[in-house]
């Protein structure tokens, strides 16, 4: 192993496995929906989606999880693409400006992905 490779492996992030130990079994998952190989839905676009209900700003619900507003549209224009119906809906607006909705079909993606993951934990439950 020559010096360069031993400061690139100096400086690589640690494994997050071991790094905080806790004692007891814990479980880990991800979990995500794919539509003919294209994300439709996951941690991220869920969280993104809530965010939008309760803030009703695409912009607003970017900002809070540090997301740009670009990617934020990308991931609500795939979404609605995906989807059988639109999940999010933009309303344009007057002097006061638009903003974005969740659509019933958003509000239900929403619900049954936290019911996915809830499934889930119940498989494999914690003591």
């Amino acid at each position: 192993m020559t010096d360069s490779d031993k400061s690139k492996a100096g400086s690589r992030k640690p494994s997050r496995f071991g790094r905080h130990p806790q004692a007891g079994y814990t479980t880990q998952a991800s979990v995500w929906i794919e539509k003919d190989g294209e994300l439709y839905l996951g941690g991220g676009r869920a969280m993104l989606l809530e965010r939008l209900e309760q803030l009703g700003s695409i912009a607003a619900a970017a900002r809070s999880m540090g997301l740009t507003y670009r990617n934020a549209w990308l991931w609500i224009d795939a979404m609605n693409r995906l989807a059988p119906y639109p999940v999010v809906q933009k309303i344009t607006g007057g002097a006061g400006g638009g903003h974005a909705q969740l659509t019933d079909e958003g509000r239900k993606a929403v619900a049954e992905y936290k019911e996915l993951r809830s499934k889930l934990a119940e498989l494999f439950p914690v003591d």
